[in-house]
């Protein structure tokens, strides 16, 4: 009989969980984070990092006058500061006989099945050889439509790639607060079910990190996505003294947002192709009811489409949208375009999207 798997298990680290206010990285807080890391590797976890942090690591190594074009500074201070912020999570692994890698990516580099395998491959070898993968957006070369909304996002999609059991988003406030917290101070929402509505979050605009991109309500956004393809996912206070074991014990302060049934791996992949479509297949309210009933699962049959804007081969991504535009889903196309056209409500036509590659809008 095989051994169990190790449990799989994604942090982020947010970049005012690792970055002072004057912009210099908190090595003390890099330190302890990489510790706890260990420590779990040391209980038999797999564990990838997703860290922010290279853009405010660059501020305190690059000067901030003369910046003609701020994307081109930002360019400048992610390279930079990618290197003093690797260095130093190596310098702290290493003090605990643990190595660590570098993982760079955009969201480019998840655009096909094929090179989103490769990147799957690369950190499932990693994790065989007992190297910790940083991973990090490369905001060097990332810029306008290529990037993701944050490294919340990366996260989420590298949870979702290896399938991971868990993911834990570090952040400088103690979880999800029920209405507006007073001076940081609130009541933390201890877990959010995938059905909950109407959520009781604050109303004002998306409080951003001070040298980040995110804010609590994209990591609420991009928690319940993960949660909704069968992650376990904590937003959790990254600055307090041993969140990672306490949290996996359940000693700490939090917001679990409590899975959904696992989703198939492509699945999990179509779930984050959303701006990738090669076109959109609009159906009648009958295929809608039966896409979406949960009585049974269904392909998208041609039977059911009233027209096709775009233009595709077999194996790209196209979405799905009822008679009224509303989004359905996304799937993989079985056919391309011309074919497709040909069987416009015909009855008894093979499938446009079969159901295992049909990942519907929750």
């Amino acid at each position: 009989m095989s051994e169990k798997s190790p449990q799989k298990i994604v942090v982020k680290i947010g970049t005012n969980v690792i970055t002072q206010d004057n912009g210099l990285l908190d090595e003390k807080n890099i330190k302890s984070l990489a510790h706890q890391v260990v420590k779990l590797k040391q209980k038999g976890y797999d564990v990838i990092v997703v860290s922010s942090g290279s853009v405010g690591a660059g501020r305190s190594i690059v000067p901030t006058a003369n910046k003609a074009d701020s994307v081109i500074h930002r360019q400048v201070l992610a390279a930079a500061g990618q290197v003093e912020l690797v260095n130093t999570y190596a310098k702290y692994f290493t003090k605990y006989d643990f190595k660590c890698s570098q993982v760079l990516v955009t969201k480019e580099d998840f655009r096909d099945r094929q090179h989103y395998l490769n990147i799957k491959n690369c950190l499932e070898a990693l994790l065989h050889h007992n190297i910790v993968p940083i991973a990090n957006e490369n905001d060097a070369v990332s810029i306008n439509e290529l990037m993701f909304t944050d490294n919340d996002e990366l996260a989420v999609l590298v949870a979702s790639m290896i399938d991971a059991d868990k993911l834990i988003m570090l952040t400088d406030v103690d979880g999800v607060y029920k209405g507006c917290p007073v001076d940081g101070k609130g009541e933390v929402i201890e877990e959010i079910k995938p059905d909950d509505e109407n959520l009781p979050l604050c109303e004002k605009p998306n409080q951003k990190s001070k040298l980040g991109r995110g804010g609590i309500l994209t990591k609420v956004t991009m928690a319940r996505r993960a949660a909704d393809l069968g992650i376990t996912t904590y937003v959790a206070n990254g600055q307090k003294k041993g969140i990672l074991p306490d949290l996996l014990v359940g000693k700490a302060i939090c917001t679990t947002f409590a899975p959904k049934k696992k989703a198939s791996s492509v699945k999990k992949w179509m779930a984050h192709t959303k701006g990738q479509e090669k076109g959109v297949v609009y159906i009648n309210q009958g295929a809608e009811e039966v896409l979406t009933s949960q009585k049974k699962i269904a392909s998208l049959l041609p039977v059911g489409i009233i027209r096709i804007e775009g233009n595709f081969v077999k194996g790209d991504i196209i979405k799905v949208r009822g008679e009224e535009g509303n989004e359905i889903g996304v799937g993989v196309a079985q056919y391309d375009l011309t074919e497709a056209s040909r069987l416009i409500g015909k009855q008894g036509a093979k499938p446009l999207i079969r159901y295992d590659y049909l990942y519907l809008e929750s």
